[in-house]
């Protein structure tokens, strides 16, 4: 916990990782800046795949519409936020000549975007039924 507290610190004073290790390749850090930008277009995009079944699915339950628009909403919120917390984490790991960090956070969100689509599967095959 003290170790996340300590990034969330780094997220707002990105220049204090210059403190740690070497400068890595260039390279490396901008793809680790692409990678992190990617993350927060994914991010985007769930944010606003849960606005759109809250806003366009008007004839849709209210149960299952508010469901699925807040596991997306939440979803790329956490997205948001594991984005600028592994760019943290590689650019230290890189600075530093360590190995780069593994997350299980790619799999868990894969698993929340497929029960979500199943769902709407389910929902157009059965009908919406207001």
């Amino acid at each position: 916990m003290i170790e996340f507290v300590r990034n969330v610190r780094l997220w707002f004073a990105p220049e204090r990782i210059r403190d740690e290790g070497e400068t890595p390749d260039y390279r490396f850090s901008l793809a680790n800046e692409r990678t992190f930008l990617a993350w927060l277009r994914t991010s985007l995009a769930l944010i606003g795949g849960g606005f759109a079944v809250d806003q366009f699915l008007p004839d849709l339950n209210r149960g299952w519409r508010i469901g699925l628009a807040l596991a997306l909403l939440a979803s790329g919120v956490l997205c948001a936020l594991r984005a600028v917390n592994h760019w943290l984490r590689c650019e230290r790991a890189m600075r530093r000549g360590e190995d780069l960090p593994v997350s299980r956070f790619p799999a868990l969100l894969s698993v929340v975007v497929a029960v979500v689509a199943l769902a709407m599967v389910v929902i157009v095959l059965v009908g919406w039924g207001g």
